[in-house]
Protein backbone atom coordinates (compact mmCIF):
# COMPACT_ATOMS: atom_id res chain seq x y z
CA UNK A 1 0.00 0.00 0.00
CA UNK A 2 1.44 3.41 -1.08
CA UNK A 3 -0.95 5.62 0.86
CA UNK A 4 0.72 7.42 4.14
CA UNK A 5 -1.24 9.10 7.07
CA UNK A 6 -1.19 13.41 5.50
CA UNK A 7 -1.51 12.04 2.03
CA UNK A 8 -3.46 14.57 0.14
CA UNK A 9 -5.26 13.14 -3.21
CA UNK A 10 -6.29 15.90 -5.61
CA UNK A 11 -8.51 15.29 -8.90
CA UNK A 12 -10.68 17.28 -10.94
CA UNK A 13 -14.26 16.32 -12.89
CA UNK A 14 -16.34 18.43 -15.37
CA UNK A 15 -19.64 17.59 -15.07
CA UNK A 16 -22.01 17.01 -18.25
CA UNK A 17 -25.27 16.43 -19.68
CA UNK A 18 -24.59 13.02 -20.69
CA UNK A 19 -23.45 12.15 -16.63
CA UNK A 20 -26.55 13.20 -15.44
CA UNK A 21 -28.93 11.73 -18.14
CA UNK A 22 -26.97 8.29 -17.39
CA UNK A 23 -27.23 8.75 -13.42
CA UNK A 24 -30.71 9.49 -13.90
CA UNK A 25 -31.22 6.28 -15.53
CA UNK A 26 -29.28 4.42 -12.66
CA UNK A 27 -30.33 6.57 -9.91
CA UNK A 28 -34.18 6.87 -10.83
CA UNK A 29 -33.43 10.61 -9.51
CA UNK A 30 -35.45 12.72 -11.65
CA UNK A 31 -35.86 15.89 -10.25
CA UNK A 32 -37.12 18.83 -12.99
CA UNK A 33 -33.59 20.39 -11.52
CA UNK A 34 -32.20 17.88 -13.07
CA UNK A 35 -33.78 17.42 -16.32
CA UNK A 36 -34.76 20.98 -16.92
CA UNK A 37 -31.94 23.15 -18.68
CA UNK A 38 -31.51 26.82 -16.53
CA UNK A 39 -31.36 30.10 -18.23
CA UNK A 40 -27.46 29.10 -19.10
CA UNK A 41 -28.29 26.05 -20.34
CA UNK A 42 -27.35 23.91 -17.08
CA UNK A 43 -29.17 21.39 -15.28
CA UNK A 44 -28.23 20.56 -11.37
CA UNK A 45 -25.83 17.80 -10.96
CA UNK A 46 -27.53 15.33 -8.78
CA UNK A 47 -25.98 15.41 -5.29
CA UNK A 48 -24.79 11.63 -5.12
CA UNK A 49 -23.69 11.83 -8.43
CA UNK A 50 -20.99 14.89 -7.39
CA UNK A 51 -20.63 12.52 -4.21
CA UNK A 52 -18.60 10.06 -6.19
CA UNK A 53 -16.06 12.62 -6.24
CA UNK A 54 -14.24 11.69 -3.36
CA UNK A 55 -14.94 8.07 -3.68
CA UNK A 56 -12.26 7.73 -6.20
CA UNK A 57 -9.79 7.21 -3.53
CA UNK A 58 -11.44 4.02 -3.08
CA UNK A 59 -11.40 2.66 -6.23
CA UNK A 60 -8.17 3.92 -7.01
CA UNK A 61 -6.71 2.38 -3.54
CA UNK A 62 -8.99 -0.64 -2.75
CA UNK A 63 -10.98 0.63 -0.08
CA UNK A 64 -14.23 -0.73 1.19
CA UNK A 65 -16.04 2.25 2.75
CA UNK A 66 -17.76 1.45 5.52
CA UNK A 67 -19.33 4.63 6.34
CA UNK A 68 -19.47 7.85 4.60
CA UNK A 69 -20.89 11.45 5.27
CA UNK A 70 -21.57 14.43 2.94
CA UNK A 71 -22.59 17.77 3.35
CA UNK A 72 -23.72 18.95 -0.19
CA UNK A 73 -22.94 22.74 0.40
CA UNK A 74 -23.80 24.18 -2.97
CA UNK A 75 -25.65 23.11 -5.91
CA UNK A 76 -23.27 21.80 -9.10
CA UNK A 77 -23.92 22.59 -12.48
CA UNK A 78 -23.42 20.66 -15.61
CA UNK A 79 -20.26 22.55 -17.34
CA UNK A 80 -18.48 23.09 -13.25
CA UNK A 81 -15.25 22.40 -13.48
CA UNK A 82 -15.09 20.29 -9.25
CA UNK A 83 -11.89 20.09 -7.63
CA UNK A 84 -11.66 17.63 -4.95
CA UNK A 85 -8.81 17.35 -2.17
CA UNK A 86 -8.78 13.88 -0.09
CA UNK A 87 -6.85 14.02 2.92
CA UNK A 88 -5.73 10.80 4.07
CA UNK A 89 -6.67 11.34 8.20
CA UNK A 90 -5.74 7.85 9.84
CA UNK A 91 -4.50 4.51 8.68
CA UNK A 92 -4.22 1.69 11.12
CA UNK A 93 -2.47 -1.54 10.13
CA UNK A 94 -4.65 -4.16 11.58
CA UNK A 95 -3.87 -8.52 10.68
CA UNK A 96 -5.71 -8.97 6.90
CA UNK A 97 -6.08 -5.39 6.48
CA UNK A 98 -5.73 -1.42 6.90
CA UNK A 99 -8.23 0.93 8.05
CA UNK A 100 -8.48 4.36 6.60
CA UNK A 101 -10.40 7.16 7.62
CA UNK A 102 -10.39 10.62 5.45
CA UNK A 103 -12.09 13.82 4.94
CA UNK A 104 -12.17 15.33 1.82
CA UNK A 105 -13.49 18.89 0.20
CA UNK A 106 -14.76 19.38 -3.28
CA UNK A 107 -14.55 23.08 -4.55
CA UNK A 108 -15.62 24.44 -8.09
CA UNK A 109 -13.98 26.86 -10.77
CA UNK A 110 -14.75 29.86 -8.45
CA UNK A 111 -12.78 28.77 -5.80
CA UNK A 112 -16.24 27.78 -3.40
CA UNK A 113 -17.10 25.34 -1.60
CA UNK A 114 -19.80 22.76 -3.03
CA UNK A 115 -19.39 19.52 -0.88
CA UNK A 116 -17.22 18.25 2.10
CA UNK A 117 -17.42 15.41 4.60
CA UNK A 118 -15.56 12.19 5.01
CA UNK A 119 -15.71 8.61 4.85
CA UNK A 120 -13.69 5.68 6.76
CA UNK A 121 -13.51 1.86 5.61
CA UNK A 122 -10.58 -0.81 5.39
CA UNK A 123 -7.73 -1.39 2.29
CA UNK A 124 -7.40 -5.14 1.97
Amino acid sequence: MTLQEGDIITFERTFTMEDVELFTRISGDEGTHHLTPDEQGRVVIQGLLTATLPTKIGGDNNVLARTMEFEFLRPVFTGDKIICEVTVDKLERQTDRTAITSSFICINQNDKQVLKGYFAGVIR
